[in-house]
C-alpha cells in the first residue's frame, strides 16, 4: 500500500524516510516515467472495466455430479449468454448441443461418434461458434487477462481467432478460415473444442465462493476438491462438516469415529477406501462377531454409535470448561431394563445390543474398539490425498470472509435473546462478534499445525459445541440413534438462526465487519431452505441470504428443491433454484440441462465497475503509489533509471 502523501507536503518535497523508501522499492519495478504512467493508463481502463461474475455455492455435501454440472454452466450463465447471442439464429436444438458440448466436450464428442464420425462442416461451423461466444464473454476483461486464461498450448491460436477484424480485401476471414481448416486437418479439433470450453467457463465466472459443508452424505467430496483444486480464483468458507474432516485428518479420535459414522448411515464406502485409503474391513469384521442382527439396526450402525458415544464422552470429561455435563449420557443407560435416564425423564432405548458397555467405566473402549481406533488414527494422519485437501482448505479457506460488500459465513455469530453479540469463552480469552470468529480461525490453524490432544479436541469442539460458529446447536446424536421418542429429539438453537430474519440483526452483524452499504449481505448456509414447507432464501429484507437449499439428495424431500445457487455480476444478485440433476448420462443423451429458477435479488442502481470493488480500491491504492512516483521523478526526489520497464 503506498504511504498516504499530503499534497502540501508533496509540493514542498516534505518526505519521510519511509516514503522514501517506498518509492526507492517501487522505481526498480518502473525505472522511469515512461514505465509509470503506461501502468497508470492500464490500471485506470481497468478500474473502468464492469466487476466479473462471483458464483456462490454451499452446503455440496460430496454431491459431485450435481456440483459439476452446476460448475460446467455456471449457474445458467453460459445457457443465458448462448440464447442472448445464438437466440435469432439457432434453433432451440441446436442451442442445447452446443451447451452440452460447452458442459462435457469429451465426453459428448464421444457420445456422437457412436453414431457416425464428426463431419469437418460441423466441426468448423463449431469451432467460429465457441469463438464467438469466448470473444462475447471476453468483453468485461483485459485482452491480458483473457490471453492468461486461455490454455498455454494453444494461447497463440486462440488469441489470433477471437481477435478477428474486418479488413477490405477480407485477408483475415481467410487467415482465419486457414487456421480453422489446419485445426480439423492436424487432428487437433477436439483438443481445441476442449481448450475453448475451458476458456469460456473460465470467463463465464472471475470468481467463486463456497460457503462450507463440502463433506459427508454424498458420495465424493474428494471429487470435488480435486475439481476446486484446478479452479482459478475461488475462496472456502469452513463448514461444519468441514471442520469434521479436518479434525479427523489432525488427528482426533472423537472426529474420525464421527465421519466414520456419516459415512456408515449414508453407505458411502467409496470416499474412505478408495478416495482416501481408510479401511473398514476389520470394523465390519468386528461388528459382525460382537452384535446381533435380530433387531432393525445394522450392527455396523450400532457399533459406531457406542464407539461414538464412548469417545465423545472421553473428549467432554476431558474439557469441564465445555460445560457440556448434560451430554455425558452413555453413562446413564441400563441395558438389562432397556431403559436410558435424561434430565427430562426415563426413556425406553431402541436396542440393547451394548456388548462392550462396561458399567463401572461406560467411556472405556473395549481393546477391539481401541485397536480399530487406532489403525482409523493411522489412516487418516497417512493419508495423503486426503492431508492435500485439508491443507487447501487452510490455504484457500477461512472461517469468513468480506468481500464486495458481502459477508460470506457457514454458520451464524454467537448472539443473546437480544440480538447482542453473546460473549464466549474459549482458550483463556473472553470475546464476541468478529474478534471471537478471528480467534476461532487462528486457533484452528494453529490447531491443523501442531496437532497434539488440545488441538484435535478444539476440531471436535467446533462440531459439537453450541458455541461453534459453525454448528451453533446443542447436538442430539445419542437421543436420535438410541430413542424412538422423538420428543427428545430437538436441537436447540443459537439464537442467531432465529433472529436472522430481522433486517436489524443483519444490519447489525454486518455493521460488526465493516460493512454499512445498503447493498451489504450476509450470504451463508447450514440450515436448510425448506421451500416446501413456505421457507425462502432471501430473508431480513434481503440482507440475508441462506442458499443451502439441498444438493444433498438425502434432504431434497423437504426442502422441495434440490440447491440453491448466487450469481452476482455487475447489474447485480440473482438466485438460482435448481431441481434434481439425474446423471451426465441422461445430459448426453437427451442434452437435459438442470432446471432452474432465477429471482432478481438485488438490481444495481447503477452498473458495478471494476473500480466499485475490494480489488478496484486495491487498484486504485496501486495508482496512487504511482502518481507519487512519477511526481518524484518529474521533482527529481527519485532519479530515473536508463531503460525499459
Amino acid at each position: 500500500m503506498a504511504p498516504r502523501v499530503p499534497r502540501e507536503h508533496m509540493e514542498q518535497g516534505n518526505l519521510t524516510d519511509a516514503q522514501l523508501q517506498y518509492l526507492d522499492v517501487l522505481s526498480r519495478q518502473f525505472p522511469n516515467q515512461a514505465a509509470v504512467f503506461t501502468e497508470i493508463i492500464n490500471l485506470q481502463a481497468i478500474l473502468n472495466l464492469p466487476k466479473g461474475t462471483e458464483h456462490f455455492m454451499s452446503d455440496l455435501h460430496g454431491e459431485y455430479d450435481a456440483f459439476l454440472h452446476i460448475l460446467n454452466n455456471c449457474s445458467g450463465v453460459i445457457r443465458e449468454k448462448v440464447e442472448q447471442l445464438f437466440g435469432n439464429t439457432l434453433t432451440e436444438q441446436e442451442q442445447k448441443d452446443l451447451l452440452t458440448l460447452l458442459y462435457y466436450p469429451k465426453e459428448k464428442m464421444d457420445f456422437m461418434e457412436r453414431d457416425k464420425p464428426l463431419s469437418e462442416t460441423w466441426g468448423k461451423m463449431t469451432l467460429r461458434r465457441l469463438v464467438r461466444l469466448a470473444r462475447m464473454l471476453s468483453s468485461k476483461y483485459t485482452r491480458s487477462k483473457v490471453r492468461k486464461a486461455m490454455p498455454e498450448e494453444f494461447r497463440y491460436v486462440i488469441d489470433e481467432l477471437m481477435h478477428a477484424t474486418p479488413d477490405e480485401d477480407q485477408n483475415q476471414y481467410a487467415y482465419h478460415a486457414r487456421i480453422l481448416d489446419t485445426i480439423w486437418e492436424t487432428g487437433s479439433f477436439r483438443l481445441f473444442v476442449g481448450a475453448l470450453s475451458y476458456l469460456i467457463k473460465r470467463l463465464a465466472v472471475d470468481h467463486l465462493h463456497i460457503v462450507g459443508d463440502i463433506y459427508d452424505r454424498g458420495p465424493h467430496a474428494d471429487k470435488i476438491m480435486d475439481e476446486l483444486m484446478k479452479h482459478h480464483s475461488l475462496d472456502l468458507e469452513w463448514g461444519n462438516h468441514d471442520v469434521l474432516w479436518m479434525g479427523a485428518a489432525a488427528g482426533s479420535e472423537a472426529c474420525i469415529v464421527n465421519v466414520i459414522r456419516n459415512n456408515v448411515r449414508y453407505h458411502n464406502w467409496e470416499i474412505l477406501e478408495n478416495g482416501y485409503g481408510i479401511s473398514l474391513r476389520n470394523f465390519v469384521m468386528f461388528a459382525d462377531k460382537f452384535y446381533n442382527y435380530r433387531e432393525s439396526k445394522e450392527p455396523l450402525v450400532k457399533a459406531i454409535n457406542v464407539i461414538l458415544f464412548k469417545l465423545e464422552g472421553q473428549a467432554v470429561l476431558r474439557h469441564p470448561e465445555w460445560n457440556m455435563d448434560d451430554r455425558l449420557l452413555f453413562d446413564k443407560i441400563d441395558p438389562v431394563a432397556g431403559t436410558v435416564r435424561l434430565p427430562s425423564g426415563t426413556y425406553p432405548l431402541n436396542t440393547t445390543d451394548f456388548p462392550t458397555f462396561d458399567p463401572h467405566d461406560p467411556y472405556a473402549l473395549s481393546p477391539e474398539e481401541r485397536e480399530i481406533v487406532e489403525e482409523w488414527r493411522h489412516d487418516f494422519r497417512n493419508s495423503d490425498r486426503l492431508q492435500q485437501h485439508m491443507r487447501f482448505f487452510f490455504s484457500h479457506g477461512s472461517l469468513y470472509r468480506v468481500m464486495n460488500n458481502n459477508l460470506m459465513f457457514h454458520g451464524g455469530v454467537p448472539l443473546d435473546e437480544q440480538g447482542h453479540f453473546r460473549p464466549v469463552t474459549l482458550q483463556g480469552r473472553t470475546l464476541s462478534g468478529r474478534a471471537y470468529m478471528d480467534w476461532v480461525d487462528h486457533l484452528a490453524r494453529k490447531a491443523f499445525t501442531r496437532r497434539n490432544q488440545e488441538d484435535q479436541d478444539f476440531f471436535f469442539y467446533l462440531w459439537i459445541h453450541p458455541d461453534s460458529p459453525v454448528t451453533g446447536r446443542i447436538i442430539k446424536t445419542f437421543e436420535r440413534s438410541l430413542l424412538d421418542d422423538e420428543t427428545t429429539w430437538p436441537e436447540p438453537q443459537d439464537p442467531y438462526y432465529r433472529l436472522h430474519r430481522k433486517k436489524e440483526i443483519c444490519v447489525r452483524v454486518l455493521h460488526e465487519f465493516g460493512l454499512d452499504s445498503p447493498q451489504s449481505h450476509i450470504i451463508n448456509g447450514h440450515t436448510p431452505v425448506k421451500v416446501s414447507q413456505g421457507d425462502t432464501p432471501v430473508r431480513a429484507e434481503g440482507r440475508e441470504i441462506c442458499i443451502d437449499g439441498g444438493f444433498c439428495k438425502a434432504y431434497q424431500k423437504s426442502t422441495g428443491i434440490a440447491g440453491y445457487t448466487l450469481i452476482f455480476n455487475s447489474h447485480g444478485l440473482r438466485i438460482k433454484a435448481h431441481y434434481p440433476f439425474q446423471d451426465i448420462e441422461h445430459v448426453l443423451t437427451s442434452n437435459a440441462d438442470i432446471d432452474s429458477i432465477t429471482t432478481q435479488v438485488e438490481l444495481e442502481p447503477k452498473r458495478i465497475m471494476i473500480a466499485d470493488t475490494d480489488n478496484g480500491r486495491r487498484l486504485q491504492q496501486q495508482i496512487d503509489g504511482l502518481e507519487l512516483l512519477l511526481y518524484a521523478y518529474r521533482n527529481g526526489w527519485v532519479l530515473e533509471k536508463q531503460g525499459k520497464k
